[in-house]
């Protein structure tokens, strides 16, 4: 495993935070890792899924193989196409890995250059930026209830049929999935403003804490490495018994 943290962070304005939590689990599961060279800024979170270390391994091939990737760029002319292939690429490796054992990773993923960022998806991890005072959700996530609301809008299922799905969260597409799916992706670039925050979490974090408690502490001023820290405190703080491993990735500013 590399360590890329941090690593060329002083070729850039851009600031990085990441923190974590096992949460009520035995394992951490979850991978984080940012990696800033002269075509920008790539930062990859993966949640493992999967019984002991089987998780781990499947979340920390996933980030591997996406940085690996994108270590050597010096400009990401296509990041759409880039993360179409690095997904589907980490994903058969962790298919290769797993043999017949049963296992994955729900993996996000952003780029950010000087001007514009964008993203990709593949199972149940949030996305969202904070422009000013307020928090906007990114990208839908991979899970069964946004799976029927968007069958509904196509015009695929009944509406009782879609609110009778509502409650289910279980994610539908992951990486190292038996007939893994496309992934979501930004169908158009988002226009980086100065003092944009984006925010990458796992369910540790967004199952623990509700939009508003994230976008106050967001909003409160302090360096972007005390801000991910303070998410993941406040997420341990609370009492919920099946409390997820939970990650926390913020990038804020544009580049020079």
């Amino acid at each position: 495993m590399k360590d890329r943290i941090g690593r060329e962070a002083g070729n850039s304005q851009l600031q990085k935070g990441i923190c974590q939590c096992t949460g009520n689990r035995e394992v951490q599961a979850d991978r984080v890792q940012a990696w800033t060279n002269p075509a920008g800024t790539m930062a990859v979170l993966a949640d493992g899924i999967g019984r002991a270390n089987t998780g781990a391994i499947c979340a920390q091939i996933a980030v591997d193989t996406i940085l690996d990737r994108f270590e050597s760029y010096h400009e990401l002319n296509d990041p759409l196409y880039f993360f179409r292939t690095a997904f589907y690429e980490a994903n058969r490796r962790i298919q290769k890995t797993l043999g017949e054992r049963r296992g994955g990773a729900c993996v996000g993923a952003v780029f950010m250059n000087r001007s514009c960022l964008y993203y990709a998806i593949a199972g149940d991890v949030r996305l969202a930026l904070l422009r000013g005072e307020e928090l906007i959700p990114l990208g839908k996530g991979q899970t069964m209830d946004v799976l029927a609301a968007q069958a509904y809008e196509d015009g695929k299922i009944s509406r009782q049929d879609a609110v009778w799905s509502m409650e289910e969260k279980r994610v539908w597409n992951y990486m190292g999935r038996e007939g893994f799916r496309d992934i979501e992706t930004c169908t158009v670039p988002v226009r980086l403003k100065p003092g944009d925050m984006v925010l990458v979490a796992s369910k540790g974090v967004f199952e623990e804490l509700s939009w508003g408690e994230m976008e106050d502490i967001l909003i409160s001023g302090r360096p972007v490495q005390e801000l991910a820290e303070r998410l993941v405190q406040e997420a341990e703080k609370k009492d919920a018994p099946e409390k997820e491993n939970g990650s926390v990735i913020l990038l804020q500013g544009t580049e020079a």
